[in-house]
């Protein structure tokens, strides 16, 4: 009898596809299995999303007064009332997106490029270099962060601007420390000593081998790190330290709407709501991120 051929034996066999995907795609996978953070996610999009279409979405001007409205209750005409001075509330709240994730993304990106480049030069060098930023950074962290922003603004100014500088130095040691440990455990890897073995240059290992491992925990930190300066930025401005009057900064109108809180209590409501959800919006996002993106988190 002729031998009878197996069409399914290895030697005829397809290549096995290659099933390997990178750690970005497998933490994307993790992160929507997260509904939690799924929800946070939505809510920040959201948020942009009306920050960056507040010209089309606001139905009135933010600063048009008109004193006959003055504590109007919530209605058609104006869905979250109107403030003291007849001003539409709603209009506030969505031009005020915009200037709250404004001061949250420049001030954490400031900080992370600040504290990306010290903390890289205090782990990869090490010895006095890593004494003296070091040294900085436990002066920092050795001030409550929200005094520390109130005497950097009160030496520059109240404003919008210096509340942003404020919280991008305040928030510089934090990026600069986690930057820091993780560069000391990544210099330590075998790859980092081969590449030194070959004749690579510092910067060439910086930036191709150790700053690519930084990334996943600056990422997660980020993310943090805006609601932290969201936060901040509200509380400055409550104190009259941020934005300045007629601009429509959360924590300004929580400051201004203070002695209406009984007769008009829909002028703190409502800003206050606004500041809560964001800022919850990116600690779900970023609790999710974290999740997905360390190691020490998956099962």
């Amino acid at each position: 009898m002729a031998e009878i051929v197996n069409n399914k034996s290895p030697l005829t066999r397809q290549p096995a596809e290659d099933t390997a995907i990178s750690p970005w795609k497998e933490g994307w996978r993790s992160f929507k299995k997260n509904k939690v953070a799924v929800i946070g996610l939505l809510i920040v999009v959201f948020f942009i999303l009306m920050a960056l279409f507040a010209d089309l979405l606001a139905p009135y001007s933010y600063e048009a007064q008109k004193l006959a409205n003055k504590h109007l209750a919530p209605s058609s005409e104006h869905w979250f009332g109107t403030d003291e001075y007849g001003r539409d509330i709603l209009s506030r709240i969505i031009f005020g997106a915009r200037l709250s994730l404004w001061v949250g993304f420049f001030s954490v990106a400031g900080s992370v490029i600040v504290g990306l480049v010290l903390g890289l030069l205090a782990g990869y060098y090490g010895k006095w270099v890593d004494m003296i930023i070091s040294r900085v950074f436990d002066i920092l962290l050795a001030f409550p962060s929200i005094l520390l922003a109130i005497a950097i603004v009160a030496v520059l100014g109240p404003s919008l601007r210096n509340a942003l500088i404020a919280i991008a130095i305040i928030n510089v040691p934090t990026f600069g420390r986690l930057i820091r440990s993780r560069v000391l455990s990544v210099k330590e890897e075998e790859y980092i000593s081969a590449a030194k073995a070959v004749g690579m240059k510092d910067g060439r290992i910086i930036f191709q081998h150790v700053l690519p491992n930084c990334l996943a925990p600056i990422i997660v930190q980020g993310t943090l790190a805006i609601a932290s300066a969201i936060i901040e930025c509200a509380a400055l401005g409550f104190l009259g330290l941020g934005a300045q009057p007629p601009t429509p900064e959360w924590g300004q109108m929580l400051a201004e709407s203070r002695a209406y809180i009984l007769q008009a209590p829909w002028t703190v409501l409502f800003p206050g709501v606004a500041i809560m959800l964001t800022v919850l919006g990116f600690n779900l996002m970023g609790d999710g991120l974290r999740d997905a993106l360390d190691p020490r988190m998956k099962n």
